[in-house]
C-alpha cells in the first residue's frame, strides 16, 4: 500500500508552468499575472498599467490564465480527495497511484474512483455477500471444467440461491458491475464514441402540432457525426427536447464495441465461461457504460456549445456597448405601441429628459393620426429635435412610415434611426428607472431609454440586465452563472477601455470601473452631490470606503474633462504623472493643444525610456494619451444609419443592393437590419468569398455593411442576404 505522503506527487505541481503549457505562454508571464491577481489587482488594471510585468498580455489572456488556473486547481484538489479516500480503504496500489497522477481531467479521476465509491446495495453486492466471488474468479480464468456442476456447489436457498441459474445470474451481476466500472474500458468507449458516434434527433410522435411554424423542422430527421456537429445544432436539439418537440440521442457502432470487449475480456477462447463474460460485458455496456457515456458526451456537447454561445453573446454585447455615441443631437424617443398608444420622450444633447407625450397614430381604440402628427411636429419645433429614435418592436414599421410621411410633408430636415429596444421594458420597471424618474409611469420611461441609447449606448445599456439585451443565441438555455460571469467581464472590459466622466457617470456605470463596488460607486455620487464636481482625481481619496487599493485600481479609468490637472482627462495613471511631466519637458510641450502631438511624435522614445528608466510599453501609452487627451475609443466605431425613408418586404427584390446595420452575430451568420421590420440573415457562407470559420472575424454588432438580397420568404417573414455581390 502507498503512504498518504505520496499525495505530494499528485497535488504539488507547478501550476503556472502547467497553465503556461496549456495556453502556450511563458511561465514567467503566467506567474506575474498570478502574483498580481493574488495581490488584489483587477484584470483591467493589470492589462493597462502593468504591461512590463506581464509582457504586454491583454485582458483575454489574463482571464484565460485565471480560468485555467482555477481548472487545474480543481483537478489537483479532486486528486487529493480521491487518493485519500482510496487509501483509507487500504486499496491504494502503485498502478492506481500512477493513474491518479497521470489523470488530466476530472472525468478521468472519477473513472478511476468509481469502483471505490461507497454505493447503495446493488445486485452485485448481494451476490458477493452470498459468497459468489470465488465462483466469479474461477469463471474469469475461463477454466476447462464443468461450470454447471461447479455452480451447484453454490446453491443456497438461505441466500436466495435456489438453482444454478440463480448462481449464474449472481455471477453475471458481479461481472457486469466490475466491467461497467473499469476505467480503461470506459475511456475506450468514450474515445470510440467521440470518433465514430453520431448526434441524432427525430420528431416526437404528434409533436408537429407543437411546432406549427416549423422552427425545428431541420431536426425532425437529423443525423450527423459528432466530429462535424455544430454548436448551434446542439443547442437547437436541446431546445427542441425541452419543448417536447424532439428527442435526441447519441448513436454509435455497438457491434464494434462488442468485438472490442470480447477481444479484451475473452480473446479467442470459447465455451460457457467465454459466453458468460461476453454476455456480462454487453450488459455492462448497455446498462452502465453506454448511458453514462451518452450523458457525458451530451453534457460535453452542451458545455462546448454553451461556452461558444456565451462568447458570442459577450462579443456582441461588447460591440453594442462600444457603439459610437451620436453627440450633439436633441432626440425624440419613439416607443411604438398600438392598444396603449406610442410613447414619446424628448431628451436634450446631454440626455436630460425634457418632455413627454402619448400618441395614437395606429389603428386602436383611441386612433387619432392627426393629433399624433401635430404632437410630433410641435415637439420637434419646440425643442429643435434633429433625430427620432424608433424602437424596433411592435408597430415599428408602421411608426417608421408615419415618421417618413411627416418628414416628406412637414419636416424635411428631420431624420430617424431604428434602435434595438430589447430590455427597454426591463429598464422601465427597474429600481434604477424609478429612482431616475419617480414621477413618470413605467411605460413612459422606455421612450427615454430608447432616445438615450442612440446618444450613448454604453451609459444607457449598463442600467439593464445584459441578458435582456438579446444579442446572442439561445441565451435563455445557457448556464446562468457562466453567462452572468462572462457578461460581467464584458461590461468591465468595455467600461474601463472607454473610461467614464467622474462628474457625470451614473452609479451603474461607476460600479463597473476597476476597483469600485456598488457601495463605493454610490458613495462617489453622494460625495459629488454634497461637494460639487470633482476637480482632481486625488479627491477620490476623500470618498467614504474608497481605500488606497480601490483608488489605485480605479483612478486611471476616471476622467475629469475640466479639472485642475490636464492629465486627469487622460488614461494616464496618477502614479505616472511625474513621467508624463518629464515627457512634456523633454518634448518641449507646454500644454496639450493642437501642436503638442507633432512634438510628442518626434520624441526618440527608445532612448528616452532608457534615460528615465521606464518601460517602453508604459512610455508608449503615456505619449498616446498626451497626443489624444479625452479621446473616446468609440469614436472610431461605425455611426448609426440615419434614414428619411422606409422599406417593406414588398419593396424588396432578389438582387437588390442595400446598406444595413449588423444587429446580431451568431455562429451560423449575421442578422442585418436593412430597414424592414424583419432583420435579414447573412448565412456564414455568404459573409465572404473566402471560407469563414468564425463570423466574428468578418462582422461585428453595429457594423454598417453592404448586402444583396438573395431570398424573400413572405410566408415565414424571412429575408436572405449576402455580403458577396452576385456578379462577383
Amino acid at each position: 500500500m502507498a503512504d498518504l505522503d505520496q499525495t505530494n506527487d499528485i497535488i504539488t505541481i507547478n501550476v503556472p508552468q502547467k497553465v503556461g503549457e496549456q495556453l502556450t505562454l511563458p511561465t514567467k508571464k503566467v506567474q506575474a499575472v498570478t502574483d498580481l491577481l493574488n495581490d488584489g489587482n483587477t484584470v483591467p488594471f493589470i492589462a493597462r498599467y502593468r504591461k512590463e510585468a506581464t509582457g504586454n498580455l491583454d485582458e483575454v489572456q489574463i482571464r484565460d490564465i485565471q480560468t485555467v488556473t482555477k481548472q487545474l486547481t480543481e483537478i489537483q484538489n479532486r486528486k487529493q480527495t480521491v487518493y485519500k479516500a482510496i487509501s483509507e480503504q487500504k486499496m491504494m496500489t502503485q498502478s492506481l497511484n500512477k493513474a491518479i497522477v497521470a489523470a488530466d481531467s476530472l472525468q478521468k479521476i472519477e473513472d478511476i474512483y468509481l469502483p471505490y465509491k461507497k454505493k447503495r446495495q446493488t445486485k452485485a453486492t448481494v451476490a458477493k455477500e452470498a459468497g459468489l466471488m470465488l465462483f466469479a474468479q474461477l469463471i474469469q480464468t475461463i477454466p476447462d471444467v464443468d461450470l454447471k456442476s461447479e455452480a451447484m456447489q453454490y446453491v443456497n436457498p438461505a441466500k436466495d440461491l435456489n438453482t444454478s441459474e440463480d448462481v449464474f445470474a449472481g455471477v453475471h451481476e458481479i461481472f457486469a458491475e466490475v466491467i461497467g466500472e473499469n476505467a480503461g474500458l470506459r475511456d475506450w468507449v468514450r474515445q470510440f464514441t467521440y470518433k465514430n458516434g453520431h448526434l441524432a434527433s427525430k420528431l416526437k410522435r404528434g409533436a408537429d402540432k407543437k411546432d406549427e411554424q416549423g422552427v425545428f423542422e431541420l431536426y425532425y430527421e437529423f443525423d450527423t457525426p459528432l466530429k462535424k456537429v455544430q454548436n448551434h445544432q446542439v443547442l437547437a436539439i436541446n431546445r427542441g427536447e425541452s419543448e417536447s418537440v424532439l428527442s435526441g440521442n447519441i448513436t454509435t457502432d455497438e457491434e464494434a464495441i462488442n468485438r472490442y470487449f470480447k477481444f479484451r475480456l475473452v480473446g479467442t477462447k470459447t465455451g460457457l465461461a467465454a459466453d458468460i463474460l461476453n454476455t456480462a460485458a454487453m450488459d455492462a455496456y448497455k446498462r452502465f457504460i453506454k448511458p453514462a457515456i451518452v450523458r457525458e458526451i451530451r453534457k460535453d456537447l452542451f458545455t462546448q456549445a454553451s461556452q461558444d454561445a456565451i462568447k458570442i453573446f459577450g462579443t456582441n454585447l461588447y460591440h453594442l456597448l462600444m457603439a459610437a455615441p451620436l453627440r450633439g443631437q436633441v432626440v425624440l424617443g419613439f416607443d411604438p405601441g398600438i392598444r396603449t398608444g406610442s410613447k414619446l420622450a424628448v431628451v436634450d444633447k446631454a440626455g436630460q429628459f425634457l418632455d413627454k407625450a402619448v400618441i395614437y397614430p395606429h389603428k386602436a381604440p383611441k386612433y387619432n393620426p392627426k393629433d399624433a402628427r401635430d404632437t410630433i411636429i410641435k415637439l420637434v419645433n419646440k425643442y429643435d429635435v434633429s433625430l427620432v429614435a424608433i424602437g424596433n418592436g411592435t408597430a415599428s414599421r408602421e411608426s417608421q412610415q408615419f415618421i417618413v410621411d411627416i418628414i416628406k410633408k412637414d419636416l424635411p430636415n428631420l431624420r430617424y434611426v431604428v434602435v434595438n429596444e430589447a430590455g427597454a421594458s426591463v429598464y422601465s420597471a427597474s429600481d434604477v428607472a424609478r429612482s431616475e424618474f419617480p414621477e413618470l409611469p413605467v411605460e413612459q420611461r422606455s421612450a427615454i431609454s430608447i432616445a438615450r441609447r442612440i446618444q450613448d449606448a454604453m451609459a444607457e445599456l449598463i442600467k439593464i440586465d445584459p441578458q435582456a439585451v438579446g444579442v446572442g443565441q439561445y441565451q435563455h438555455d445557457l448556464p446562468t452563472k457562466e453567462l452572468s460571469l462572462e457578461l460581467d467581464h464584458v461590461l468591465e472590459t468595455a467600461v474601463n477601455q472607454v473610461g467614464v466622466n467622474l462628474n457625470t457617470a451614473s452609479p451603474q456605470l461607476l460600479t463597473h470601473i476597476a476597483g469600485l463596488t456598488s457601495t463605493t460607486a454610490n458613495n462617489i455620487v453622494t460625495y459629488r452631490n454634497e461637494n460639487g464636481s470633482f476637480r482632481a482625481r486625488t479627491e477620490l481619496k476623500k470618498v467614504a470606503k474608497l481605500g488606497p487599493k480601490a483608488y489605485e485600481q480605479a483612478a486611471g479609468f476616471l476622467r475629469i474633462p475640466s479639472g485642475k490637472n490636464v492629465f486627469d482627462n487622460t488614461d494616464i495613471h496618477p502614479e505616472s504623472y511625474k513621467i508624463a511631466e518629464q515627457i512634456c519637458l523633454e518634448a518641449g510641450v507646454e500644454d496639450l493643444g493642437p501642436h503638442a502631438a507633432e512634438k510628442l511624435r518626434q520624441l526618440d522614445t527608445h532612448s528616452f525610456a532608457q534615460k528615465i528608466n521606464v518601460g517602453y510599453p508604459t512610455l508608449h501609452d503615456i505619449i498616446d494619451s498626451l497626443i489624444t487627451p479625452g479621446r473616446d475609443l468609440r469614436d472610431d466605431a461605425p455611426m448609426a444609419t440615419l434614414r428619411s425613408d422606409v422599406l417593406t418586404m414588398d419593396d424588396l427584390q432578389v438582387g437588390m443592393q442595400l446598406q444595413g446595420t449588423v444587429r446580431n452575430v451568431v455562429d451560423f451568420g449575421a442578422f442585418v437590419d436593412i430597414g424592414v421590420h424583419e432583420d435579414g440573415l447573412v448565412h456564414i457562407s455568404k459573409l465572404s468569398k473566402a471560407h469563414v470559420k468564425n463570423p466574428h472575424a468578418v462582422v461585428a454588432v453595429g457594423d454598417i455593411v453592404t448586402v444583396w438580397v438573395t431570398e424573400i420568404d413572405k410566408k415565414r417573414q424571412r429575408i436572405g442576404l449576402s455580403m458577396i455581390e452576385a456578379n462577383n
